[in-house]
């Protein structure tokens, strides 16, 4: 039978969260999985088409390769925390892409998608991509974790198909160049559970369509990995009550929730774990990134008790048409050089870890002596 650990705890505990007597360290990834513009031939196709690419980050958004997926690995399994254990990044999938060749059978007027269990569609190659996941998952430095079946929103894209105008000629001119879109070049695409032109009521999808987008994803994802994720992250972070419904349906016990305020680990209404990254490191993406104030970041969580979570989207690893890795892997290298050294105590851990430690009160290492213990503090927000 499974427990409600939302309704169990918001009785005897209102508004409380979880504070832990440890430095934790978990790190989150998204967008793994998902295709972007393949290679300079495409990228110079689809400027010669009129597209203004250049000057965003984003438009140098690919898929990252066997030796991206490798080179972390290796940076990860050579640091090591209070325990002897390694960083644990936990990535999370989007499970499926579109399949360009079948889209263009039927003159793109209808989405078809293809499923990363079934290989990445059309001209699109990334020979041991696969391995290099289950290999960094085999060493314990990788943990999979449920992004979606796509990033942008559905029923976004099936309305701009539908008018017939600039925006259905936009995501043809992509399509032909085997490029899903470039966000924000197109914002109304939204998120896979979120239509953003839509009133603001309506603009989180309805609880009916959620549950067969993340079921969809969740069967993908089982298909890929051989096991059921243990966390989710809602692509944009547009996530409801709904959506936390539905992966609680598909037994997802722990929410991501995107940066903000220092907010400790707290249960939701509908039973699932929330926990809220409040380190954004972004190397690729963000110009006032330091190591220094990633570093200021993790200590404020520490000196409360928060778990420091670390955002780092897969962009900053790609190396096909900009080498983000090499910047990213340098600082990440610092930065966890640094904790180790400042912080004898320090633990790092991933989603199924710290759940485990906020229902069972501690976490026993399963191949360490080690213990964490949580404990409910006053509020939510630290």
């Amino acid at each position: 039978m499974r427990l409600n650990y939302g309704s169990w705890f918001r009785k005897r505990h209102s508004y409380q969260g979880y504070s832990f007597d440890r430095p934790l360290l978990l790190i989150h990834s998204d967008d793994w999985g998902r295709v972007g513009v393949r290679d300079w031939e495409v990228f110079d196709q689809l400027c010669a088409a009129g597209l203004p690419l250049g000057n965003d980050p984003y438009d140098f958004y690919s898929l990252e390769t066997a030796e991206d997926v490798g080179a972390l690995q290796e940076l990860l399994v050579g640091h090591r925390d209070s325990a002897g254990r390694s960083p644990r990044v936990v990535m999370n999938f989007v499970t499926a892409n579109l399949d360009f060749p079948r889209m263009a059978e039927a003159n793109f007027r209808q989405v078809f998608l293809r499923s990363l269990q079934d290989g990445l569609p059309g001209g699109w190659k990334r020979p041991g991509l696969m391995e290099s996941y289950l290999s960094g998952i085999a060493l314990g430095v990788f943990h999979p974790g449920l992004h979606g079946t796509t990033h942008f929103c559905p029923s976004a894209v099936n309305r701009a198909l539908a008018d017939n105008g600039e925006r259905a000629e936009l995501l043809k001119t992509l399509w032909r160049a085997e490029t899903p879109y470039i966000f924000h070049l197109m914002p109304w695409i939204g998120y896979e559970y979120w239509d953003g032109e839509l009133p603001p009521d309506d603009r989180q999808l309805d609880a009916a369509k959620q549950m067969e987008l993340i079921g969809m994803g969740y069967e993908n994802f089982v298909q890929l990995f051989g096991s059921a994720p243990a966390s989710g992250c809602a692509p944009g972070y547009r996530s409801d009550r709904n959506t936390r419904r539905a992966w609680r349906e598909v037994g997802i016990n722990v929410a991501q929730n995107g940066p903000g305020r220092l907010r400790l680990p707290s249960f939701s209404e509908e039973g699932v774990l929330n926990i809220y990254r409040n380190i954004d490191f972004e190397p690729a993406t963000d110009k006032k990134f330091t190591v220094e104030g990633a570093l200021r970041a993790a200590g404020q969580c520490f000196e409360r008790g928060v778990p420091a979570i670390v955002s780092m989207h897969s962009i900053n690893l790609h190396s096909t048409l900009k080498n983000y890795r090499a910047s990213t892997l340098n600082c990440l290298d610092r930065f966890l050089t640094a904790l180790e050294n400042a912080y004898p105590d320090l633990l790092y851990a991933h989603d199924a870890e710290l759940f485990e430690m906020v229902t069972g009160g501690a976490f026993h290492g399963h191949d360490q002596n080690v213990t964490i213990k949580s404990q409910l503090a006053p509020t939510a927000t630290a």
